[in-house]
């Protein structure tokens, strides 16, 4: 009889080689522009219709709006954090030169 014991280790090893393998050549098609293939050897190409180019046109608007929402933001946050943790003395100072000189 045959040892399984001893195949194991071996079994692992060409396992480890053969899915490594096809990630290498699956990288190295993908590197010089081949196209990637279905189980079938047919190759598949990303697909384009005017639905999926629509979608990409209005989810990067969005995302142009809400970045820009986001910077404003940001800003606002910015003065809050400074009001909070500044000294209420220099708040006061600063409030009283925007009021003008004393009359």
């Amino acid at each position: 009889m045959f040892p399984f014991e001893a195949f194991a280790p071996v079994a692992v090893i060409v396992g480890s080689l053969a899915v490594g393998g096809w990630i290498f050549t699956t990288w190295l098609r993908v590197k010089n522009g081949y196209p990637l293939e279905n189980s079938w050897g047919k190759p598949v190409y990303p697909q384009k219709n005017e639905e999926m180019v629509e979608r990409i046109k209005l989810l990067s608007q969005e995302n142009a709006q809400l970045r820009a929402e986001i910077g404003s933001m940001k800003d606002r946050l910015a003065v809050v954090e400074r009001i909070v943790t500044d000294d209420s003395h220099q708040l006061n100072r600063e409030i009283e030169q925007l009021r003008g000189p004393a009359n």
